[in-house]
């Protein structure tokens, strides 16, 4: 882990991209969500990113979202930056829209792409270096094997694979083999699935030997949610089992795995070892189920939930 420049500001001052190390960078599209319930419609911003990015903004390290907009985000991407999250978002002439229409289960979902934004450049983030980059590709065309070379040259990488492992067929959106996955992954640090992503993309239904598949492809670090059964981690010697965390009454699971990713690579870029910032990510996702919207709590409240969690 390297450390930061003098020159690193943190909050509603703008930080110096090229004379700091940031500690965490996050990459990816903010969506437009059209969610259609038997009972409701509501439109939502939404994406790995957006969640991601408000479970950091109150804590206190040297973090950057870069995005891509169009204009019609505008008003999304201005209160990023009134709630103190530090954005450079890069013009794009549509948004990725999402429609996910649920039946009278969360089980049931038909999701289409109702609109598809741009690819991601590395041109974007050139000279910028920092402790973690977390990509957020949500379709497989945003963020290219050649960008992710390109970008472990500034710094270690951490990846959340959905994205890869879908694909359009017309405007729905259909689970896919992502063939590239044994060229990109000795350029990734650390990889986030979830357990049905792990299953499709190592061809294993056993967790361990999923995990095992990865490692040896080239990643560090392996975590594996899991949901309300907690998390898996895996450092390509030790597995470790982290407990899920229930500290109230279930409101909203959207953005939790996100949420789980953003307080594990707080954890590790803080010295944390890896089961440490694993019991941290899930209490921070489980007091992030007790509101609708994304995680707007504290480091204090975090381990306040871990710490009475570990009690028990």
């Amino acid at each position: 882990m390297q450390r930061q420049h003098q020159g690193c500001r943190r909050g509603r001052q703008a930080i110096s991209l090229h004379l700091c190390v940031l500690d965490i960078c996050c990459i990816g599209h903010i969506t437009q969500d059209t969610v259609v319930t038997p009972d409701s419609t509501k439109e939502m911003a939404g994406g790995t990113s957006f969640y991601f990015s408000y479970a950091l903004s109150k804590l206190p390290l040297q973090y950057v979202l870069f995005t891509q907009a169009s204009q019609a985000q505008g008003a999304v991407i201005a209160q990023l930056k009134a709630d103190g999250i530090e954005v450079y978002a890069q013009a794009s002439e549509r948004t990725l829209h999402f429609e996910n229409i649920y039946g009278r289960t969360h089980d049931e979902r038909t999701q289409q792409v109702l609109e598809s934004a741009d690819a991601f450049s590395i041109d974007q983030v050139l000279g910028v270096q920092a402790r973690a980059f977390h990509l957020g590709p949500l379709l497989s065309q945003d963020i290219s094997v050649p960008y992710i070379r390109a970008l472990s040259k500034q710094g270690p990488i951490s990846l959340d694979i959905q994205g890869y492992l879908r694909a359009l067929v017309g405007t729905s959106v259909v689970p896919v083999h992502w063939a590239s996955a044994p060229e990109a992954m000795p350029y990734i640090h650390t990889l986030k699935a979830d357990d049905a992503e792990l299953a499709v993309l190592t061809g294993k239904a056993d967790l361990r030997e999923g995990a095992k598949v990865v490692a040896a492809w080239g990643v560090q670090e392996v975590v594996i949610t899991l949901a309300s059964r907690g998390s898996l981690l895996y450092d390509g010697n030790k597995f470790y089992e982290i407990p899920a965390y229930h500290p109230g009454k279930v409101v909203d699971t959207t953005g939790c795995g996100d949420t789980y990713m953003a307080g594990y690579l707080y954890g590790r870029v803080k010295g944390m070892d890896m089961e440490a910032a694993g019991h941290f990510a899930s209490a921070m996702s489980a007091l992030k189920t007790l509101v609708s919207g994304p995680f707007v709590g504290t480091e204090q409240e975090v381990r306040k939930v871990f710490l009475q969690g570990a009690s028990r």
